[in-house]
């Protein structure tokens, strides 16, 4: 892990980690999954799929999608079974004309120096892989062994463009990218300009550029229509006040997307003790065109409740320094605590806004959601802001 050698620190989240290389795992409450892993993996699993012929209409996909392993016994049986086929098919042309058995110099056969089914298996790998060693080959004796030959390397060439262009495919994957962009751990709920703020942090370890970034929230959440339909995930869109004022960032340093937490958000009646009680899930979805290859990748991350730390903010990570910017990385999912009032942005409204929420300078405020997992005890006659 890079974070081990200390390159990455461990305050941040790589998006997408190597195969085998087990994770922790973050839940927010024991017998509830989450919908997107904190590696931007989704954890659905489609079960009783009727129609599985669906998948042999696009091969190339499919082949793809499946693991590094599967795809190179199907990589080498693909050639094996094609040399094995047409080596018995060049054997029983050897056999019917008779070019194993028959001997004299008036003799012509269909392919020169084919004595068994092992030559005729070469000779076969000859034709596939233009290897010529100079031993054997065709004659114009017969017919078919010229159609055979135009069929053989027709079949080879399929074989190779296919196989080449889905080993290529796999190693230039877009998600190969998103190794280098990052999300911080925790997201934090606090006050920034007036108003209750919804902020995650993201990031770009590499100098190249993503192209076109753009980034998407959404919440997930069990909810329900007037009629009565249950809706087990509820994906409900997140409108954000990003740095640039739209969807779009200017990646070059670490950002803070902030969303804020009005009348039409969906976290506008959720207070920091919801957020313990109910199972609520934030996706976050950066998604841009890699500037040296021009393909389009996507990272990934979820933050559920105990991810999400009320009261505080996101420490400072880009200083002047010798003439240019630095960051410092180390400080990239570093928290500070600032005072923030405890309940929904609802409750916040109807007593006033943020101008009645007052702080004394002696007194601490919590910060942290964990702090306050002991206090169950809360005054539910008497609205605490502070």
């Amino acid at each position: 892990m890079l974070s081990r050698k200390g390159l990455v620190p461990e305050d941040y989240l790589l998006t997408r980690l190597a195969e085998g290389v087990p994770q922790p795992k973050f839940k927010s409450k024991a017998g509830k999954a989450r919908f997107v892993a904190k590696n931007g993996t989704c954890n659905v699993a489609h079960t009783n799929i009727r129609e599985q012929g669906r998948f042999l209409q696009d091969v190339f996909t499919t082949l793809v999608d499946l693991k590094w392993l599967h795809t190179l016994i199907i990589f080498t049986m693909s050639f094996l079974c094609s040399w094995l086929l047409f080596g018995m098919i060049w054997w029983l042309v050897a056999f019917a004309h008779g070019d194993m058995d028959i001997t004299g110099d008036d003799f012509v056969p269909c392919v020169t120096d084919i004595h068994s089914f092992s030559s005729a298996f070469l000779f076969s790998i000859e034709v596939q892989v233009t290897i010529g060693f100079g031993g054997r080959m065709i004659t114009e004796e017969c017919v078919s062994a010229i159609i055979i030959l135009i069929v053989q390397n027709i079949v080879g060439l399929v074989i190779n463009a296919i196989m080449l262009g889905c080993i290529f495919m796999k190693t230039a994957q877009a998600n190969r990218r998103a190794e280098t962009l990052i999300f911080s751990k925790h997201a934090v709920v606090s006050i920034r300009n007036n108003k209750l703020c919804f902020m995650v942090r993201i990031g770009d370890l590499r100098k190249s550029m993503i192209i076109s970034a753009t980034v998407r929230m959404q919440v997930v959440r069990r909810t329900s229509t007037e009629e009565g339909e249950v809706v087990p995930l509820d994906q409900i869109d997140i409108v954000m006040d990003n740095p640039v004022g739209t969807n779009g960032v200017f990646l070059v340093s670490p950002l803070i997307i902030c969303h804020v937490i009005d009348k039409n958000s969906p976290l506008f009646e959720v207070s920091a003790s919801d957020l313990l009680s109910e199972h609520i899930e934030v996706i976050v979805v950066l998604e841009g065109v890699v500037e040296t290859t021009g393909i389009t990748t996507q990272a990934r991350t979820s933050y559920v409740g105990d991810e999400i730390l009320w009261g505080q903010r996101f420490v400072p990570t880009v200083s002047e320094e010798d003439g240019m910017y630095a960051v410092d990385y180390s400080k990239f999912g570093n928290t500070v605590k600032v005072p923030t009032p405890y309940c929904s942005a609802k409750v916040l409204d109807e007593v006033g806004g943020i101008a009645q929420f007052k702080v004394n300078e002696g007194v601490t405020p919590r910060a942290s959601v964990r702090r306050r997992r002991g206090e169950a005890g809360l005054r539910k006659s008497k609205i605490d802001i502070y």
